[in-house]
């Protein structure tokens, strides 16, 4: 039996839509071995998950036997989940990454990244999370007709993400139809100076530069209205002493980096959204310097 651990992952931060991520210190566990037939067991999180052949993580299991030419020999799957699904913090790429990865094990192939990032493609074809999930810490990437580019970077141990997640799901691809197709000019120019000013904050350790490279008019303005509370939200974690606050991934979870206050900032966030009517929980998490790892 194998034990395959991959870890959450935050994205966006603001400015850098579809560009950075994070993975995290929350964990989704597949305990998985061969079987006479499919089967998936689901605990914690998730609990509407498919319990069939059309989960997330046997689908991804079928597929990289397809692609590679291997017979699909069916499997069994104990899905321990800690990370909430459809919040924003990479559910859907553990299962993602979880699948190849029991692919390679239990039929002894060990794929190149460009390979494994094919499969991923066919589920999400977005690396800003995959990434994270493979790789664990801070990852800057970009798709190319080469393939994808991506250069993974030491994330400053001083901060803590403080994530507020909502009571509710909100779908990654509603949260995509809110956005607009074609952007400004100034628009665009806004994103990239920020995104730019993100990186060298990170890489600097000047936290003092975050509040403001996390500004972005891409996607948070349009997103926003999915989330009730969600300004208001940003107003008192900022107001208790977070450095940087934006929409984790396609929301509804709110994260804020900070390096102190962390119990302050979860609570000030919890309260905002409760006074718009939404009932939520914050998490205080570290980055996760390891990706997916497999045991036997």
């Amino acid at each position: 039996m194998l034990k395959i651990s991959v870890p959450a992952s935050t994205s966006n931060f603001g400015s850098g839509f579809d560009a950075f991520g994070l993975a995290l210190e929350l964990y989704n566990y597949f305990y998985v071995d061969f079987s006479e037939e499919y089967r998936v067991y689901v605990e914690g999180e998730g609990q509407s998950l498919p319990k069939d052949e059309s989960n997330l993580f046997v689908r991804v299991y079928k597929k990289s036997c397809e692609l590679f030419g291997f017979p699909q020999r069916p499997i069994s799957v104990r899905q321990i989940n800690h990370v909430p699904t459809a919040r924003g913090l990479g559910s859907s790429s553990t299962a993602i990454v979880g699948g190849i990865l029991a692919f390679e094990r239990l039929h002894g192939v060990s794929l190149s990244m460009d390979e494994r990032l094919k499969v991923a493609f066919e589920f999400e074809p977005h690396p800003d999370n995959l990434l994270p999930a493979l790789l664990g810490g801070f990852v800057v990437c970009a798709n190319s007709e080469e393939g994808v580019k991506f250069l993974k970077l030491e994330f400053p141990s001083e901060l803590r993400v403080v994530v507020c997640i909502p009571d509710f799901e909100l779908s990654t691809e509603k949260a995509r139809e809110v956005l607009k197709k074609e952007v400004t000019l100034k628009d665009a120019v806004y994103n990239l100076q920020r995104s730019a000013l993100f990186v060298s904050a990170i890489v600097s350790k000047k936290f003092d530069l975050l509040r403001e490279a996390v500004k972005d008019k891409l996607h948070q303005p349009y997103r926003s209205g999915l989330i009730p509370g969600f300004w208001k939200v940003v107003e008192e974690a900022y107001a208790c002493g977070a450095l940087a606050v934006f929409l984790s991934g396609a929301g509804p979870t709110v994260a804020s980096l900070c390096s102190q206050n962390f119990e302050t900032v979860g609570g000030a966030m919890e309260r905002a959204f409760a006074e718009a009517g939404v009932s939520s929980r914050f998490l205080i998490l570290s980055a996760s310097k390891m990706g997916a790892s497999v045991e036997e």
